[in-house]
């Protein structure tokens, strides 16, 4: 095996346990950002992980972030909620910076 083909292979895995990464904040985001909706809308704790169960799995519906801020954001304001959709998006990038941090760190 060339140097170059082992600095290939090098950059393919670095790239794999990074999207493996993302996939992962991305999923804690998105039942960090149901538990944070479902506090705002006062469910109850058994309906909370329901919630966040069901923010994750919109999540897989289309590419990119779309559906679950739309998702959340229309379930904030159907229940009353006086909130932005700048809010959410807001919340959303807070969730997924601690998130990040959060499979660096293995917590």
């Amino acid at each position: 095996m060339t140097t170059f083909e082992e600095r290939e292979r090098g950059f393919e895995k670095k790239f794999a346990l990074d999207q493996e990464q993302e996939f992962k904040a991305t999923a804690r985001r998105n039942r960090a950002l149901g538990r944070w909706a479902a506090g705002l809308m006062g469910l109850e704790s058994a309906q909370v992980d329901e919630y966040a169960k069901a923010v994750v799995k919109s999540d897989f519906e289309l590419p990119g972030d779309d559906d679950v801020l739309r998702k959340v954001f229309e379930d904030l304001k159907g229940a009353g909620v006086n909130t932005s959709e700048a809010d959410v998006r807001m919340k959303m990038a807070e969730l997924l910076a601690q998130a990040r941090e959060g499979v660096r760190n293995g917590t």
